[in-house]
């Protein structure tokens, strides 16, 4: 058992460890002092910051974590008028996360399923992707304006991030982490501008700063991941190579 609890304990990384070590006394004193009412935030804010932590790793608890995150966070958005967040989370998030969730668990890589296998999309793919993010961005804009959306400009570019950060989540590439640094930034103007007229919001900002430094870790994880992986693979194709050399002499 001792050895179980070890094992399961250098899963994660030392600067890991002190990510989430140090985000969730952050979260839980920010929570103390600016709301100590609203524990739905609390517990959005605690589950947000370990699915980051779990991402970083490619491990689809990660994506399960996040599904849960998201409902929270969007009766959250509710509660200021946040309507873009909450469309944007319920309605594209949240559904996201879960077809992440199934794509990560069909592309483990070397069949070990708490690492996922990292893509890279195409050139052409990658204006595709544009071309969607324009069309959700415009769509998403008149549709918080009919709804009189709080603060629209930065709800309407929560919307533009959200979707890059999701749709890279889906095809499993590194750069998910950076839309989603870019959505952190963009959501704690938002939450920051909710604190002005209720101070207890200043709790999610400090949520959302802390979700920025883990996506930051996030992409310069995957990104080591993407090239242990590669060179496993180039190890693999020269030693398969080599052996159907041997075997042709």
């Amino acid at each position: 058992m001792k050895k179980t609890w070890k094992h399961q304990l250098r899963y994660f990384s030392r600067i890991e460890w002190a990510l989430w070590s140090t985000s969730v006394p952050f979260i839980v004193v920010s929570f103390g002092l600016f709301d100590r009412e609203n524990y739905m935030t609390l517990l959005a804010s605690l589950i947000g910051v370990t699915s980051l932590i779990f991402n970083a790793k490619g491990n689809p608890i990660g994506q399960v974590l996040m599904v849960l995150f998201s409902l929270l966070y969007g009766v959250i958005s509710y509660t200021f008028s946040y309507y873009g967040e909450m469309i944007t989370y319920l309605g594209m998030t949240m559904p996201m996360a879960v077809f992440a969730l199934i794509s990560w668990l069909k592309n483990p890589y070397n069949g070990n399923r708490a690492e996922v296998r990292v893509n890279r999309i195409s050139g052409k793919e990658n204006g595709v992707m544009w071309i969607l993010t324009s069309v959700v961005t415009i769509l998403f804009y008149y549709i918080l304006n009919y709804y009189h959306t709080a603060n629209i400009v930065p709800s309407t570019l929560s919307v533009t991030t959200s979707f890059l950060a999701v749709y890279l989540t889906f095809r499993r590439n590194s750069y998910y982490a950076v839309a989603y640094a870019c959505n952190d930034v963009v959501l704690i103007i938002l939450w920051v501008l909710a604190s002005i007229e209720d101070c207890k919001y200043i709790s999610v900002v400090v949520c959302f700063a802390a979700f920025l430094f883990n996506d930051i870790y996030g992409f310069i994880s995957w990104k080591q991941m993407e090239r242990r992986q590669m060179g496993q693979d180039e190890g693999k194709q020269l030693n398969s190579n080599r052996i159907e050399f041997e075997r042709d002499k």
